[in-house]
């Protein structure tokens, strides 16, 4: 890409149509200057000079006689929508020569035409009313009326054209490239005398060359083409710094992180644009976050493994106990011993019923809908249903809506009830205190409380110390679990009696 930016301009000498065409408008309206000029002086030599009965040419149409005292003649040759005509036909002799008193006027005016020929390099001949040459560096006394142009002018009208030119010297390979190198501009302009036409100044000239006008400019050029590649260089630079580099560090992270490197986890080196520095974050933060739920998978499978591991070991203690007394016959074991094994398989299978239920709930809590809303109020109404050996309190905003729907809060708030009931509270009171986006629920209960060493664990998954009595310790990480699907947050805050939790919700 940046290749193609540096060779634009060059590319760009391909289409030299628009500059031609402005070179060739150039030359065309040197030609009407100089020719306006010079007919001015011509017309007033012949309006002194010529004999009263001298034969003038056609009538200028009432048309073409301008009114006003301002008759500019404008450029009008294209080099896109006019003809390309050839080269200009040769001049042909006459039966009969110039009149004496024309001859005269064009020995008179040729070193004038010669003078300003040598100057402008523009190439004039002055023609009778006939159109035989009278004055020029060549074809003198011969006829150019049959060219459409001096026709034209014959008539009284200015006339212009580009004709083909035929050089004498074989043009450099790269001016091929140019239209304008093979162009002549031809134009014809009426001498007018009392309303006919007098003369007529044919003159013509080559416009100017594209590739010489850009070596007349070549430090412009030069210039240009230095600020070009430096700006393209600038270009580069910017592209190589904003998005090349960072695009294969991130590359190179993607590849590090796919073979379990957690060092390229970290932030990268170079960020950017401001936009790729957000999308690298974005995606290293989705990295850690799949690492670390990998992480979470694979220790709370290690748990669950861990935890339906002991009492299925019971069971299946129990269970064989009891086989090999059924098949060693009557009396090995008394009936207590074996109502004591029937019970401990009882309650083995019911502490697993309850784990399968708390996973359950836990895998619920994670993918449960986010949608709904609520207030405090109608919750603790149904928690006080569901507790009531508990004296639920509730106080603040209980009307500030909030961003769960009411079954869920109802799970999260469940639980924390369930909770402080089993370790022995007898009261629980919720405060909803709104802040400026979010509502804060302050959980507090009269319990036993929490010592300072479980202080750090009691939202890990299967942590409990009501294993005997049958706590799976599922109960706070389901509640965390919901909370965070919601976009919320649950923290443990300092209390002098009981336990005291913070849940913040949007």
């Amino acid at each position: 890409m940046l290749s193609a930016v540096l060779a634009l301009p060059f590319v760009g000498l391909f289409f030299f149509r628009i500059y031609e065409n402005q070179l060739v408008h150039q030359a065309e309206s040197e030609l009407i200057a100089q020719s306006a000029a010079l007919v001015a002086v011509i017309g007033q030599d012949l309006r002194v000079n010529l004999p009263a009965d001298a034969a003038l040419g056609a009538m200028v149409p009432p048309e073409n006689r301008s009114a006003d005292a301002l008759a500019p003649v404008l450029p009008s040759l294209d080099l896109a929508r006019d003809q390309l005509l050839p080269r200009r036909p040769d001049a042909q002799p006459v039966p009969q020569p110039a009149t004496e008193a024309f001859r005269a006027a064009g020995a008179r005016l040729g070193p004038l035409l010669a003078e300003t020929q040598r100057v402008t390099l523009a190439g004039f001949r002055l023609l009778d009313p006939q159109g035989i040459v009278t004055a020029g560096r060549e074809e003198l006394g011969l006829s150019l009326a049959h060219v459409e142009e001096v026709a034209a002018a014959l008539r009284g009208q200015f006339a212009a054209a580009l004709r083909l030119r035929i050089s004498k010297n074989e043009p450099p390979p790269l001016y091929s490239l140019s239209r304008g190198t093979g162009v002549r501009v031809f134009t014809a302009m009426p001498v007018i005398i009392d309303g006919r036409v007098a003369a007529v100044l044919y003159a013509s000239r080559t416009p100017s060359n594209v590739f010489r006008h850009l070596y007349e400019e070549r430090g412009k050029v030069v210039a240009a083409g230095l600020s070009v590649a430096a700006l393209t260089l600038l270009i580069g630079l910017a592209f190589h710094r904003a998005i090349t580099r960072p695009v294969k560090e991130l590359i190179a992270r993607t590849t590090a992180i796919g073979k379990g490197d957690r060092n390229a986890l970290l932030p990268p080196k170079h960020h950017g644009t401001a936009e790729f520095a957000t999308l690298s974050q974005s995606f290293l933060n989705m990295a850690s976050a799949l690492n670390a739920r990998s992480d979470f998978v694979a220790t709370f499978a290690a748990h669950v493994s861990h935890e339906l591991k002991s009492p299925l070991t019971s069971i299946e203690g129990a269970a064989e106990l009891l086989r090999d007394d059924i098949e060693a016959g009557v009396g090995r074991m008394t009936d207590a011993e074996r109502q004591h094994f029937l019970d401990n398989i009882v309650a083995d299978a019911k502490r697993l019923t309850a784990i399968t239920n708390r996973l359950r709930e836990l895998a619920r809590a994670e993918a449960t809908p986010t949608d709904g809303a609520t207030s405090l109020g109608p919750v603790i109404e149904v928690l006080r249903s569901a507790f009531p050996r508990l004296a639920i309190q509730a106080g603040g905003d209980l009307a500030s809506p909030i961003g769960m729907s009411a079954e869920n809060l109802q799970i999260v708030l469940s639980h924390l009830a369930d909770n402080a009931e089993r370790h022995g509270a007898t009261r629980l009171a919720v405060d909803a205190e709104p802040q400026a986006d979010s509502i804060r629920l302050h959980v507090r209960d009269d319990g036993q409380g929490i010592s300072p060493n479980n202080r750090a664990r009691i939202f890990d998954s299967f942590f409990t110390t009501r294993r005997d009595s049958g706590g799976t310790g599922m109960g706070l990480a389901i509640v965390r679990a919901m909370l965070e699907t919601h976009g919320g947050t649950i923290s443990l805050s300092d209390s002098e009696h009981g336990v005291h939790f913070t849940v913040t919700l949007r």
